[in-house]
């Protein structure tokens, strides 16, 4: 075996480390209170900054899918869509603020006039912000980012996507399923996409009893713009009838 065969692929000991590859790195003893200490300031201030700029953010909608989506894609056009009467309905959309199904939900709501959120991350590939955002924010650790989705927003809307739609997808569940936030509506646009997945969860999950058959009822599938916006506003109404006095975590 040659050197070359030995060594690692060039782009990842050429990239420099990314801010959670360096929080999770174990510190050596002599650079703990230089490195970790200082960087919960950061991340201190990464909240403190992002509290600020939502703070106004009442009737958020948090949209996500794949950064990868294009323009002539139907999925583009149906976030688009399903952004712009949301915002016309008087809602907030916020999205992750990069390509793809984001832009489209952004553009959407931008385009309608309405408030039109992107929670920026830094990354060293495929994220770039949009043109479409009223307000702008850019994250350099996901876990501040996600807060922010989950603190301002009243619902999420799915879009079909990869590892990072499917991770705030199922975050979002473990939250509402361990009552640590209220139970809100949580929609997945795209029955072809998102059907098996729901086919599997009910077979193996529920069949094997590692979900309660009662779990199942915290998502909602639709492919209809119009009915998201339905699902959503019916949450709204009945939050507004309920004081049962819960307190939860966010």
């Amino acid at each position: 075996m040659s050197k070359t065969d030995n060594q690692e692929p060039e782009s990842a000991q050429s990239r420099p480390a990314t801010q959670d590859e360096q929080l999770l790195e174990s510190p050596s003893p002599h650079d703990f209170t230089q490195t970790d200490t200082w960087r919960v300031f950061r991340i201190m201030g990464e909240f403190v900054e992002g509290f600020d700029d939502l703070a106004h953010v009442t009737r958020g909608v948090a949209i996500f899918g794949s950064a990868r989506t294009r323009l002539d894609d139907a999925m583009y056009v149906a976030a688009q869509e399903t952004a712009a009467l949301l915002a016309r309905a008087g809602f907030a959309v916020i999205t992750g603020g990069g390509p793809g199904i984001m832009e489209a939900a952004n553009r959407g709501a931008f385009e309608a006039g309405g408030v039109s959120v992107g929670c920026n991350i830094e990354l060293p590939f495929e994220q770039k912000p949009n043109a479409y955002q009223t307000r702008s924010m850019t994250f350099k650790y996901f876990f501040v980012r996600k807060t922010m989705f989950v603190k301002y927003s009243n619902a999420f809307v799915i879009f079909p996507g990869g590892y990072g739609t499917l991770d705030e997808l199922f975050e979002a569940l473990t939250l509402i399923q361990t009552k640590k936030i209220r139970d809100f509506p949580v929609v997945l646009f795209g029955s072809e996409y998102w059907g098996g997945m729901l086919k599997w969860i009910r077979e193996m999950l529920v069949g094997k009893k590692n979900v309660n058959e009662e779990d199942l009822r915290l998502l909602h599938m639709t492919d209809s713009p119009q009915q998201v916006v339905e699902i959503i506003q019916r949450s709204q109404d009945s939050l507004h009838t309920m004081r049962d006095g819960t307190t939860y975590d966010y």
